[in-house]
């Protein structure tokens, strides 16, 4: 399970390309990180300022280059603009297992979007990375995001409570993973 910091995988889907956000792309990351919708199970506060977009940027390259993880930018085939980012954080290569993710502009929902970005690095993950297990931590309240790692196969094992301290408050995270051998099964069936 490696990144390679020298190289950026750049996927490409149907009708996405997901590649490396470069500082470049902070004012599309401003735009849809400061809206309070999209920020709502995100752990952060809406975005303020371009310095914020920055240090998401920055934290992305942080993690690639620590091995810990990798953040891919979401955007439309034919198109520059970043919609959002998907990815993966929390790396412990050691037991094969990481934390998904993912994050959309408010006007790409419900296009399918954010299930064709996260199929496909879920797939990258489990084929090039060589993750056995791929875990979601997700709020109960945050419906939409429960229904798009079920759809992909992830299985619900439990609520963890008071699991983080974000905002201001604690908050309880529904626990999903997604297995390899379970991703196999799906993909060849």
């Amino acid at each position: 399970m490696t990144i390679d910091t020298d190289t950026f995988p750049v996927i490409e889907t149907e009708r996405l390309v997901l590649r490396k956000v470069t500082k470049e792309d902070a004012n599309s990351i401003l735009n849809y990180l400061s809206d309070v919708e999209v920020m709502k199970y995100y752990g952060l506060e809406p975005f303020k300022s371009i310095n914020d977009a920055l240090d998401e940027i920055s934290w992305y390259q942080l993690i690639q280059n620590n091995k810990t993880g990798i953040r891919w930018g979401i955007t439309l085939k034919e198109q520059e603009v970043v919609i959002g980012s998907c990815g993966f954080h929390n790396n412990v290569s050691q037991h094969f297992r990481t934390e998904i993710g993912f994050e959309l502009s408010k006007e790409q929902w419900g296009k399918g979007i954010a299930v064709e970005a996260v199929e496909a690095i879920i797939s990258y993950g489990f084929e090039h990375m060589k993750f056995q297990r791929i875990e979601a931590l997700i709020e109960p309240p945050n419906l939409s995001s429960q229904k798009l790692v079920e759809k992909l196969g992830f299985i619900r094992e439990g609520l963890l409570r008071n699991y983080e301290f974000t905002c201001g408050k604690f908050d309880d995270l529904y626990m999903y993973s997604l297995l390899r051998q379970d991703f196999d099964k799906i993909k060849n069936s």
